[in-house]
């Protein structure tokens, strides 16, 4: 199932898309992905439902009002952008939720070509960043993911609301301290708002620690000027096994997300 709220849906060539604004707030959705380029589409011992479970859908969406946003349009099941270039394909179960990937291995050739995807869109994002430091001095990145909390089957009940929150912040890789007024505002705002009537559960560190690649680049490379915050939204807003999304409870999210940056811009100017 591809993702619908894709308008227009990317090239069956696009590797990411990239739109640059007028503000340090920035926004990635590199796990939004489901394409496969056409020579390893036959490879697969997983179906494109299959992938798509692992995938994050709808996550682009989310981002739509933020001025900066990269979005990855290949699937994580072709290279994962958000894991060291020795560990972004998934050539064993154990890189995989215990997956077997790939019907017959996958060639050596296949792989150098996919990790060149890897190569160049980490050129890219350092460059693009550069950018962003250069006109406006700091940035913060919100790396949007979600994550699925149903993973015993459709009709299984989901996971305990305390091993998963609706919204888990990962700030591993990052200054905590020097970044913290920055994470527990956007914690905050978060935490404002209801989903279903009940406020939205915000948690950090919990589902998940924010140990993904992405964030370790950025503050890498940009250990005084750069904030990296994981975002992880639990997939309440559609049904992981038949990759339907709600409508109603996406454009709430990306209600939520455009109305952090204005926030998050203040934050940054208060604290220069």
């Amino acid at each position: 199932m591809a993702n619908s709220l894709i308008e227009p849906p990317p090239r069956a060539d696009a590797l990411w898309s990239v739109e640059r604004g007028v503000s340090p707030i920035v926004a990635t959705a590199v796990h939004e992905g489901h394409l496969v380029r056409e020579e390893l589409q036959d490879l697969y011992a997983l179906s494109p439902d299959e992938r798509l479970r692992e995938e994050d859908p709808f996550t682009e969406f989310t981002t739509r009002d933020v001025p900066n946003r990269i979005i990855f349009h290949r699937s994580r099941f072709e290279v994962d952008i958000n894991r060291e270039r020795d560990g972004a394909i998934y050539l064993r179960p154990e890189q995989s939720w215990g997956m077997n990937v790939w019907k017959d291995g996958l060639a050596s050739a296949h792989v150098e070509t996919s990790l060149q995807v890897h190569d160049d869109y980490y050129e890219m994002l350092l460059t693009f960043l550069k950018g962003i430091e250069r006109r406006h001095g700091r940035m913060i990145v919100l790396d949007i993911h979600s994550y699925n909390h149903r993973r015993a089957g459709p009709d299984a009940p989901q996971s305990e609301q305390l091993e998963a929150p609706d919204i888990n912040i990962g700030t591993s890789s990052m200054d905590r301290k020097r970044w913290s007024h920055v994470v527990e505002a956007l914690m905050a705002h978060f935490a404002s708002f209801e989903i279903n009537g009940r406020p939205l559960d915000v948690r950090e560190n919990v589902a998940f620690q924010g140990k993904g690649e992405q964030t370790r680049f950025i503050h890498q490379h940009f250990p005084y000027t750069g904030c990296a915050i994981a975002v992880e939204f639990k997939k309440f807003f559609m049904d992981e096994w038949t990759g339907k999304p709600d409508p109603a409870l996406l454009k709430e999210l990306r209600s939520i997300v455009a109305s952090a940056v204005p926030m998050l811009e203040q934050v940054l100017d208060t604290r220069r």
